[in-house]
């Protein structure tokens, strides 16, 4: 097999963006996002009212990509095996075999994450960590790369079961997708008037620029993205000021300062640097630190905001020059 060279499988990967964008109008953050999680191994929450291209964006970066895809609809009825994969018994040997669940697949669709009980959503736990699955005793591993993209709606909130910390820590980033402006609705509705179906990803030109090949190879090239003792202690300082703000009940972890130092390595590698600089920290800061902070009782009851105790957090900490 011919070894992908680094600047090939980065500007494949960078053609998904416009591969993307062929079916959806405006949502270019949400695109770097994913294709950031793709390169560190993490996993995406998506999060935006009903309407605003949650699914379709995920359909699309799976057009885009030569990878397997499946979609789990996230039901209250929706059980563990459901998702894993559970033994059944074959009738040609009469022996009970293993039957794989959709958590079989490089990239999966998780909708509506927040709709189905706690005791599905935690089976998820073990596969976003570990990328396997224990079922009966027996570890089996999930194929590489492994990406879950995870969406849920933040107005709807009978009959849904908020996520976890401890899940929600699994999430390598939080991608809020916000309503577009009026020029990117207009192209929006013009296409829809031209024919679009976006319940059709290939018609609308949606084709496969990048592998599977691709990303590993990228994943390894982000790793060897250099990073300096100032950037380690700029993104160390920026953790221990969310712990020591007084709106904040929970404050960022090791594991949330060592995913903001990967989604920086993976941002610099995708702009064309071997080397993080503080702006690519700050750039990823919110996406990756937002959801795992916790507000204190009486801050939320002032109407505090998360995401502004993290600004603020973030201006508090002095820039390494």
């Amino acid at each position: 097999m011919t070894e992908i060279s680094d600047g090939d499988a980065r500007e494949r990967l960078s053609a998904v963006r416009a591969e993307v964008a062929k079916a959806v109008v405006g949502q270019d953050a949400a695109v770097s996002g994913l294709l950031v999680a793709l390169l560190c191994g993490g996993h995406v929450l998506m999060e935006g009212v009903p309407g605003v291209a949650k699914t379709l964006l995920v359909r699309s970066l799976a057009g885009a990509l030569s990878v397997e895809t499946r979609r789990v609809q996230f039901t209250p009825d929706l059980m563990p095996g459901d998702i894993t994969g559970s033994m059944v018994i074959d009738g040609s040997r009469g022996e009970l075999t293993f039957r794989e669940g959709p958590l079989f697949t490089n990239l999966l669709l998780a909708d509506e994450i927040n709709r189905t009980p706690p005791k599905t959503q935690s089976a998820l736990l073990e596969a976003m960590e570990e990328a396997q699955v224990s079922v009966d005793g027996v570890s089996r591993p999930l194929p590489r790369p492994f990406l879950v993209a995870a969406t849920q709606n933040p107005v709807e909130y009978e009959g849904t079961y908020p996520l976890p910390e401890a899940q929600l820590d699994r999430f390598l980033l939080k991608v809020v997708l916000p309503i577009p402006d009026r020029q990117a609705e207009l192209e929006i509705l013009d296409r829809h008037a031209a024919g679009f179906d976006p319940r059709d990803v290939a018609a609308a030109g949606v084709t496969a620029v990048a592998g599977a090949d691709d990303i590993l190879a990228g994943r390894r090239a982000a790793g060897r993205v250099q990073v300096s003792p100032e950037v380690t202690g700029y993104i160390v300082d920026i953790a221990r000021a969310t712990r020591e703000s007084p709106s904040l009940s929970l404050g960022v972890s090791p594991r949330g300062a060592t995913a903001l130092l990967r989604s920086a390595r993976a941002w610099a590698w995708l702009t064309g640097r071997d080397f993080v600089t503080p702006d690519d920290v700050k750039a990823l800061a919110h996406a990756t630190l937002v959801h795992r902070l916790g507000l204190r009782p009486e801050a939320e009851l002032e109407g505090v905001d998360v995401a502004q105790v993290l600004a603020s957090a973030l201006g508090s900490v002095p820039v390494p020059r």
